[in-house]
């Protein structure tokens, strides 16, 4: 009989543990659209130029300006599978110092009538940067 509780109590704790490990998974996951998406969603529905959204693409090479006199950056961004799909951005704020002119990033903002995604917030996503090298990662063989 008291084996009989304590598994209950054990199988009890273990599902209250993987319902709060999975809330907490759920509620930190950021999805966002492609820029493929975004087109296809305002196209079918042009509501939806009022609607907030997350958008990640790649910033084509060359694209980026800063607007003289103002905190303004101008850059275009594509989409990673499609590099046909492509829209203007404009952020007016201090870019991230790991920000470059050929760099993947996820923007917040809306994609207005007139085809310029404003951005709100963006960030960079370059992990490579941050990656150890084929060579750091090889142990040096200690001579004896």
């Amino acid at each position: 009989m008291k084996n009989g509780r304590f598994m209950v109590g054990l199988v009890g704790v273990a599902a209250v543990v993987t319902y709060l490990i999975w809330t907490g998974v759920s509620e930190t996951m950021v999805y966002y659209v492609t820029p493929t998406e975004l087109m296809e969603r305002v196209e079918s529905d042009p509501s939806f130029h009022e609607v907030g959204v997350k958008v990640g693409g790649m910033v084509v090479p060359g694209s980026y300006r800063r607007v003289e006199g103002e905190l303004l950056h101008v850059f275009t961004v594509r989409d990673l599978t499609d590099e046909s799909i492509t829209f203007e951005v404009e952020y007016r704020d201090a870019l991230p110092d790991t920000f470059t002119d050929d760099i993947e990033v996820v923007m917040d903002g809306k994609l207005d009538a007139d085809g310029v995604f404003r951005a709100t917030t963006l960030l960079t996503k370059c992990g490579s940067r941050y990656e150890a090298t084929p060579e750091e990662l090889v142990e040096p063989v200690a001579s004896s």
